[in-house]
C-alpha cells in the first residue's frame, strides 16, 4: 500500500513544495475541522468497542460508518480542490494547469483504490 504523509509544513510528503493559504477548503475550515472532529470521536469508539470484547459485526458496521464519513470527507475536500486550485490554474494557464490535473488525477486514483 502506498503511503503519503503529510508534512508538517501542510504538503503531503510527496517531495513537492505546497503553497501556503488560501487553500479551495480555507473558506469552510471550521467545518471541516468540526467533521474531522466527529470521525475522530469514531475511531476513539472503536477502540472503546475493542477494549470492551463488543461483538465483531458491530465493530465492523462502526468501521463502516467511519470510513463512509472519511470518504465523503475526501471528496468535499476534491470538489474544493477542482473548484479552487484546478479552476485558478487553468486561468492563469501554463504548465501549472498540467500540474493540477495531475495532482487531482493522482488523488483520485488514491481513493480509488482506498
Amino acid at each position: 500500500m502506498e503511503s503519503e504523509s503529510v508534512t508538517s509544513a501542510g504538503g503531503t510528503g510527496n517531495g513537492h513544495a505546497q503553497p501556503h493559504g488560501p487553500h479551495g477548503y480555507s473558506h469552510d475550515k471550521e467545518s471541516h475541522l468540526k467533521r474531522l472532529r466527529r470521525i475522530e470521536g469514531q475511531i476513539r469508539g472503536l477502540q472503546r468497542m475493542v477494549e470492551e470484547d463488543v461483538y465483531c459485526i458491530d465493530i465492523l458496521t462502526q468501521v463502516s460508518a467511519s470510513t463512509k464519513g472519511l470518504q465523503s470527507f475526501a471528496l468535499q475536500l476534491l470538489e474544493e480542490h477542482l473548484r479552487h486550485c484546478v479552476a485558478s490554474a487553468a486561468v492563469g494557464g501554463g504548465p501549472e494547469i498540467d500540474e493540477k490535473v495531475a495532482e487531482a488525477t493522482a488523488a483520485i486514483a488514491r481513493l480509488l483504490r482506498a
